[in-house]
């Protein structure tokens, strides 16, 4: 018998076999398939080989603003597809994740097949075979939701996308979310012609209105159709080469034509086959039910990553899944907390948040302690070298404390640049400290500098005088930094 017994071989389960034999705890993990999770085979690598092949489309179309001569690039999908599949690879070559558990002193069960609980200390494998433990860390991720309506079977997910034979002239992508938003995104600089559907009142509802309507806006003019506020799809029909999705929007039944429909609606958790019942563990809404120790309602089991539904991202599920081994190995009880969790899109133009939007800002602390600065991409004198202008970056600051409470970026390399006000964050920097950095020049970095100087001016922290305060002044420049000693 195993002290801890991990499922799952992704971020969270690899970091919580990882953590655990630091710990002294002998761990065995089981894997139903390759090792890696979603992250690697299926969702964020594979993703982000296409992100960076609609990137370079899109710079080839300034190739002659820079006096650059050639033909715009043509997209050969298939192979496409072959060099998303090597990179997966390579990415699993990198990591060694077996070699480097081995290595640990974890025992590996890759290709287990299905796992589940026969009783509350034994989980019976897909071959049949038995595997005891004193505890379990559930680690096992989840997938793409599919949706259950007349002719749903036609419809792929972003699980299908590697497998497509052909770039479609025309897409349908159903959940504006962020996997929608990408896949949008990618087909449309590829040159089909996308339609983007949502329940929601706008994209991207759980960001910043910053980041939802800036992604709206560029969508707009690269020709991609937003449909927003719809009912829900009806059902989909195969009309001679196309499918014919039927959605509603308001008393009214809708259709659209495309060559492909992709479903971005949700991503649940993969309990089905686990049997949980037989371990006493409790589910709600598809996901494992967790304290803020990651522990489930049977004591010797904890949970951590996207199986509990609470933040699906790889930088949480490694936050999760060693504090689950901690939790597991030493008896504790320690509380998670996902205060500042830097993410983003890899659209075009990209966006990255971190903290408190302006609405969470202004329910938690009121809206009197809020102090807000937006500035646009185009005071960035390196968006204007590069020919991407287009974006913002949106700073939240409590005016009591001076503390940085969010940061909402559209536009290029945001998902880089909000690492900055992460790291700003938990180092617990005032604003005015955060505006005294001397960023490098000319960078999109610089934007957060340029955000946190307006507002250093805005909360009166520099001298100013009241002529200059009243009037409509410019901006600050990238390379202006003021002496408060």
């Amino acid at each position: 018998m195993f002290e801890i017994v991990i499922i799952g071989g992704g971020p969270a389960g690899v970091t919580a076999a990882l953590r655990a034999r630091e710990l002294g705890a002998s761990v065995a993990l089981v894997e139903r398939g390759n090792m890696g999770g979603t992250c690697t085979n299926d969702g964020c690598v594979p993703t982000r080989v296409l992100a960076r092949a609609a990137r370079l489309v899109r710079d080839a179309e300034q190739f002659t603003d820079y006096g650059l001569v050639g033909e715009p690039p043509r997209v050969d999908f298939a192979r496409l597809l072959n060099r998303t599949q090597r990179i997966v690879y390579e990415i699993q070559e990198k990591k060694q994740l077996r070699r480097q558990l081995e290595t640990a002193g974890a025992s590996v069960l890759d290709q287990a097949g299905d796992a589940g609980f026969v009783d509350g200390h034994t989980l019976a494998l897909g071959d049949g075979s038995l595997i005891s433990g004193e505890k379990f860390v559930v680690c096992a991720g989840g997938h793409a939701r599919r949706m259950e309506f007349p002719g749903s079977g036609h419809a792929l997910t972003h699980s299908d996308v590697w497998t497509m034979e052909n770039l479609p002239s025309s897409v349908v992508v159903v959940g504006a979310a962020a996997t929608g938003c990408q896949l949008a995104s990618v087909f449309a600089a590829f040159g089909s012609r996308v339609r983007l559907l949502e329940v929601a009142p706008r994209i991207l509802g759980g960001e910043d209105e910053v980041v939802s309507r800036g992604v709206a806006d560029a969508f707009a003019r690269r020709g991609i159709e937003i449909l927003t506020g719809i009912g829900g799809v009806e059902r989909i029909e195969k009309e001679g080469e196309l499918l014919r999705l039927s959605y509603t929007q308001g008393d009214e039944v809708r259709t659209i034509d495309a060559e492909a429909v992709v479903l971005a609606v949700g991503w649940p958790a993969n309990v089905d086959a686990l049997n949980l019942a037989a371990a006493g563990v409790e589910t709600s809404r598809g996901y494992v039910l967790v304290d803020d120790a990651l522990r489930t309602s049977a004591p010797h089991v904890f949970a951590a990553g996207d199986v509990t539904g609470r933040m699906m991202l790889v930088q949480s599920a490694t936050y999760e899944g060693t504090l689950a081994a901690e939790n597991a190995s030493l008896g504790e009880a320690r509380d998670y907390r996902h205060a500042i969790v830097p993410h983003g899109g890899f659209t075009d133009p990209e966006y990255g948040s971190v903290g408190l939007t302006e609405r969470r800002a202004i329910d938690e602390v009121g809206e009197e302690d809020c102090a807000v600065a937006t500035v646009p991409y185009a005071d960035l004198d390196r968006g204007v070298i590069d020919g991407h202008p287009d974006g913002a970056c949106k700073l939240i600051v409590s005016r009591s404390s001076r503390r940085i409470l969010g940061a909402h970026i559209v536009g290029e390399q945001a998902v880089e640049v909000v690492q900055l006000v992460a790291a700003a964050m938990g180092a617990g920097m005032r604003v005015e400290q955060l505006a005294d950095l001397e960023l490098a020049y000319p960078t999109f970095t610089a934007i957060v500098g340029l955000a946190a100087r307006q507002l250093v001016r805005d909360l009166g922290l520099v001298p100013v005088s009241p002529r200059w305060r009243a009037s409509s002044r410019p901006g600050a420049t990238e390379w202006e930094h003021n002496d408060r000693s």
